[in-house]
């Protein structure tokens, strides 16, 4: 028996969606597959944090929606940016989902990655250098050194409801702690810390903007972390990075310092050079 159909039947091409780590502000820390995705990109779906430096990359026939959140104020919801996510994917489009950093590093990319698996819609994953990472080494601040940290912890201090964090774990020496979105939590941190173990002496850092022109780093001890926040008005992004190896960037700065005084002693005056 010979079915004929009278109408065609049209099928659409699903979409890929590739959540793309764009690192932590600088453009040059771009890996070049992420740069390749940004340059042949037809829908670019990017986060708060990209930076304007990376924006600027963002090809000129490009559709882009800005879907940033930033605390209090969300331009869309994670389920709208979900949906936005699929709804275009569904219709054939592919989607370059640019966010700072690195999209699995307490950025929800594991969560977006499994939902459009689920909805049977392709995700490729492109790393990106973590803040943690970029932000500590532009400030000059190993995360790991011989006989100060044999180890790192990353830790956001944002929950949707009570922060259950080992504390007596993390007071423990040799580590270091870097922590994300902790702004609004200070007096708690150190409180924390303290109580569970942790020196007040301990050394402390705060890096705003980090990787970026408006980076500025602010360096005490963990005694006087709200009252560094305060004092140079801090505000996000911005990382927390507690830790003996804060130090290592100290004596950086001072051993810069001494070699700019030794140069000037050493550098002979003009009146000198011409009487030579």
């Amino acid at each position: 028996m010979n079915v004929s159909h009278t109408q065609s039947e049209t099928f659409v091409r699903q979409g890929t969606v590739t959540l793309v780590g764009a690192g932590p502000g600088d453009p040059d820390l771009l890996t070049i597959k992420a740069l390749r995705a940004i340059e042949q990109a037809t829908l670019i779906v990017f986060d708060n944090l990209v930076s304007e430096a990376i924006r600027a990359l963002f090809p000129s026939n490009a559709k882009t929606l800005f879907v940033g959140k930033s605390k209090g104020q969300h331009s869309a919801t994670q389920d709208e940016i979900n949906d936005i996510m699929i709804t275009y994917a569904q219709s054939g489009q592919d989607v370059c989902r640019l966010k700072g950093g690195d999209a699995f590093v307490f950025g929800r990319g594991g969560e977006e990655m499994l939902l459009l698996t689920q909805k049977g819609i392709k995700v490729n994953v492109i790393p990106g250098i973590t803040a943690a990472s970029g932000c500590t080494t532009y400030a000059q601040i190993p995360l790991t050194h011989r006989g100060l940290a044999q180890s790192c912890t990353y830790i956001t201090a944002h929950a949707d409801k009570q922060l259950a964090l080992n504390w007596t774990a993390l007071a423990q020496l040799n580590q270091t702690l870097v922590i994300y979105m902790g702004l609004t939590k200070t007096d708690m941190i150190a409180s924390q810390l303290v109580e569970n173990g942790m020196d007040t002496t301990t050394p402390v850092a705060f890096i705003e903007n980090g990787c970026t022109p408006k980076q500025r780093i602010f360096t005490g001890q963990l005694s006087q972390l709200s009252q560094l926040k305060h004092q140079h008005q801090i505000q996000s992004p911005a990382l927390i990075v507690i830790g003996h190896v804060v130090s290592v960037a100290e004596q950086m700065h001072w051993l810069a310092q001494l070699s700019k005084r030794t140069e000037s002693h050493h550098r002979i005056p003009n009146a000198l050079k011409r009487s030579a």
